[in-house]
Order: structure tokens, then sequence, then C-alpha cells
């Protein structure tokens, strides 16, 4: 399956790795990843992206085309899907820009009764009231300035790894054998079928993080889909499928998925009540995909320990923020497979395991 060399190479084997040391390398690993997260995030999204494309190229290659062919056709499909992703997020501001008339009508209606509210029960005037609502924006301006200046700079970056991302993952594709043959000569000569069989065993592990994301989408659809049907709202299978297929956005795709349920159900029933109803669905939602679900659809689909999987997200999340919640996730069962094949690791492959038995 992969071009791996035969020729043999005399290299000393790897010794045994105690648990010292074993630490010393995840917290030098931890460093390297942190400061070089620039160069790391896009070359992991390209080795992601190239396993998923490997099956693909390999077929169409063996169907005669040109390897350069296979690796264009591969990525022209991927880019077609995501633009499919990307057309859905924009659909989504576009039609909650055509219903901005009637909402902003709803939402003074609703300033207008708050106002009166606080005059009532606590006896705060108009006036004191918009005073307030000035310092708040005044106070606020400098914050602004600042959250502009980061969200230019995040753009600036998501667009140069935009560029090299796909970059990355076709030349991975095209010296594919270079790579692999580079790899297979830095263990012993005793070690050649194990590295073999943790190559294919990685591709399969990332194919398994994939389905195991379509699992996790599928069932938070259903359960968007369920919670908005049950509170009356129009087109709930709609609005449930969207959003769960932009929650691969971390954080930001939810909260943009919301928007039209929330703004259709407050122009539908004209009660706070209803929107109040698809934000708690929302809201119980993601807590259930980012606890329970995407632990355990995708550890199960790697052979990896739920609390484990839980303990990674948290620190792809500390040093590579959001892409290393996504990331670190495939790593984790990467290591795994590492380690239920290297001498020295069996308290680590416990560890990372899932409780059912493995082969050594």
């Amino acid at each position: 399956m992969l071009e791996i060399p035969k020729t043999p190479i005399n290299v000393k084997p790897l010794r045994s790795l105690s648990t010292l040391v074993i630490l010393e390398y995840a917290v030098l690993i931890s460093f390297l990843l942190y400061f070089g997260r620039s160069l790391f995030i896009p070359l992991s999204f390209s080795l992601l992206i190239s396993f998923v494309l490997y099956p693909i190229c390999k077929w169409l290659e063996k169907k005669g085309a040109n390897r350069g062919i296979a690796i264009f056709i591969s990525m022209f499909l991927l880019t077609i899907i995501l633009s499919g992703i990307v057309f859905l997020l924009f659909s989504q501001v576009l039609a909650f820009s055509n219903e901005w008339g009637s909402l902003k009508a709803k939402l003074w209606d609703s300033i207008h009764q708050m106002s009166n509210f606080f005059l009532d029960r606590f006896g705060i005037s108009i006036e004191r009231q918009t005073n307030m609502i000035k310092n708040m924006e005044n106070n606020s301006a400098s914050q602004i300035l600042q959250v502009l200046s980061g969200t230019a700079s995040s753009v600036s970056a998501m667009l140069f790894s935009l560029i090299m991302i796909p970059l990355f993952a076709a030349l991975i594709l095209f010296q594919r054998s270079m790579l692999v043959a580079v790899i297979y000569r830095i263990f012993s000569n005793e070690s050649k079928e194990k590295i073999y069989e943790i190559l294919v065993e990685t591709i399969h592990s990332y194919y398994n993080f994939i389905k195991g994301m379509l699992l996790v989408y599928l069932i938070v659809g259903i359960l968007n889909s369920v919670g908005l049907l049950i509170l009356g709202i129009p087109h709930p299978f709609l609005f449930g499928f969207i959003a769960a297929v932009l929650t691969f956005i971390p954080y930001v795709g939810i909260i943009i998925a919301s928007l039209l349920p929330i703004s259709v159900a407050w122009i539908t029933y004209g009660s706070f009540l209803y929107p109040l109803g698809v934000i708690i669905v929302f809201t119980i939602v993601q807590f259930l995909e980012a606890n329970i679900i995407f632990p355990f659809a995708v550890s199960s689909r790697l052979n990896v320990n739920t609390l484990v999987v839980l303990v990674v997200i948290l620190a792809g999340g500390i040093i590579w923020g959001a892409a290393g919640m996504i990331l670190f996730i495939p790593f984790l069962g990467i290591a795994k497979l590492i380690a239920d094949r290297t001498a020295g690791l069996e308290a680590l492959s416990i560890l990372l395991g899932n409780g059912t038995k493995q082969k050594n």
C-alpha cells in the first residue's frame, strides 16, 4: 500500500524509554509545538488532508492517472466540499440580513419594554439609562480597537494558511515515497515491519477520525433538529443540520448558525421565550457535543481512552488554540499506535488504551 524501500539499513535499535525520559520528551515537544505553532499548525492540517486524500490518489494512479493529475483531482474534490460549507455559512449571513428589517423593529420594541421595566421597577430614568449606555460605549471603544487589531492579524494568518495548507498537502502527496523512505531509514532493521504497520494504521486512524467526526455531525444535527421541532421552529431539520455542520468552526460556528433560527423564532411568535428556547437547545447540544458525543465517537474510533481525549483537547486548546483541539486527537491516535509497538512504552499504551485488547 505504501511505497517503502526494501533495502536493509544498519541502525542501532531503539532503547527502552523510562518514565522520566518520556516526560522530558513531552515537555520539549510541548515547547516546540507552542513556539513553532505558526509552522506546525498548517503543516499538521496538510498532513491530515494528505492522509485523507491518499487512498483517492492511489486509486486514481492505479487507474492510469499521472500522480500530479491524481493529486489535482483529489484536491479539486476537497475544494468543492469546502466551498459548499462556505456557501452555507454565507447563505446564513445573507438570510439573516434579509430578515433585518423585521428583526430591527422587534429589537427596538424589546429595548423600549426593557427601558420601561427598569423605570417602573428600579426608578431609573430614561435619561440616566441613556447616559449609562453612552458610558459603556466610551469605555468599550479602546477594547473594540484591540479586537479589530487582533481580528486583522487573525485574518491575515488565516489567509496565509489557506494558501500554504493545500500547497503542503499536495507536496506531501507528490513526494510521499521519499518521505516514507526517510522515516523508514531512521529506525533499525529489526523494526522494519513495525514501522510499516504503524504507517499503514496511521492512515486508517485518520480515516477513523474523519468517520467519527461525521458521526458527531449526524448526532448533533439530529439533536438540534429534534429540539427545534419540539419548539415549533419552522424548517427545524434545515437549521439543525446547518448548525451541526458549522460546529467545525469552534465557538464561532454555532453562534453564526443560531442567528437565523433565533430571528425566525422571534419574528414568527413575537415572544422572547422562543428565541431563548433556541439558545437553550443549542447550548445543551453544544455541551453534549463537546463533553460526551465528540470524545466518545472519536475516541471509540481511535481505540483511545475517553478521559485522555478530554485532557488532550484541553492541552491542544492551550498550546494551539482551536486548531489544537481538532488536530491533537488524531495525533493521540498515532501516539497510541507507536506506544503499542514500542518496547518501554507499555505503561503509556495502557494509559491511552480504552480497555480493549491490542495487538503487540
